[in-house]
């Protein structure tokens, strides 16, 4: 199966060129402030957060053009930080669209489950809190379709940038060449997309622990937790960036590993 073909590829890519674990974790630094500040100043930490998902969103196509670039150079030997300027430079108005054109898709499903919760909600109030089980399974299915229909959206056009960055392709036919290789290699793009889960996984649980760990305790909170020391949230924060560095590191030259596995 490529998803587990390319896996060695992968990892001997990351290993010849850790300057890509680097990169990542640079960007791991950048969302440590937000996890430092959320316990303590919620309002603060919102209106960073706030402020950081904007910069972000402008900043993110240059990122993911840069490292897609470095990881396909990766792959047959070394890179450096020339190839991640160029490409970032090189793709970044194509898959800035690609960004907007994703988030005006996710906002418009988003949408149709928030007004099945309000729906729901009213039909709650108009019949003094007993539920209609009749409306509830029609907004059951509702909520399920808009997430099946967004599962199905993510999972086809993965690889929309990768064939912008790495096969030149323009931004529709990115997305059109995305869903081909897909629909060509569904199992495979499923044990991948297994693959990745679980690296997701990892990663959110290292960051629940770690927001833990920042986390003051509440003097209200019914049970009693041993104090947590700066030494133990210094090596939460090491730990939390080392893998956003090695875990994102590993997604860049593993996907593209993948992604050329399928493309021919």
């Amino acid at each position: 199966m490529a998803a587990l073909k390319s896996l060695q590829p992968a990892v001997g890519a990351l290993l010849r060129n850790p300057v890509l674990i680097v990169l990542v974790g640079l960007y791991g630094l950048v969302q440590l402030p937000q996890l430092l500040l959320q316990p303590s100043q919620p309002v603060l930490a919102a209106v960073v957060s706030l402020g950081a998902s904007g910069v972000l969103l402008l900043a993110m196509p240059f990122i993911q053009g840069g490292l897609l670039g470095m990881a396909d150079e990766a792959l047959t030997g070394r890179t450096n930080l020339s190839t991640f300027i160029a490409e970032g430079k090189r793709n970044y108005v194509t898959l800035l669209l690609g960004y907007l054109a994703i988030f005006a898709i996710n906002l418009v499903l988003g949408g149709v489950a928030f007004v099945a919760v309000i729906i729901g909600s009213v039909g709650f109030a108009v019949g003094n809190g007993q539920p209609n089980l009749a409306v509830l399974a029609v907004l059951a299915a509702v909520g399920l379709l808009a997430l099946f229909a967004y599962l199905l959206f993510a999972f086809f056009i993965q690889f929309y940038a990768h064939a912008v960055v790495l096969s030149g392709s323009k931004l529709i036919a990115g997305f059109k060449q995305s869903i081909g290789v897909v629909r060509q290699h569904l199992l495979s793009t499923f044990g991948y997309s297994l693959i990745m889960l679980v690296g997701g996984i990892v990663l959110g649980g290292i960051s629940g622990l770690a927001s833990f760990a920042f986390a003051p305790q509440p003097a209200d909170f019914p049970f009693s937790f041993p104090e947590v020391s700066t030494v133990l949230v210094a090596v939460a924060a090491v730990v939390y960036i080392l893998a956003i560095a090695v875990l994102g590191g590993f997604y860049a030259t593993y996907s593209v590993s993948f992604y050329r596995s399928i493309e021919a």
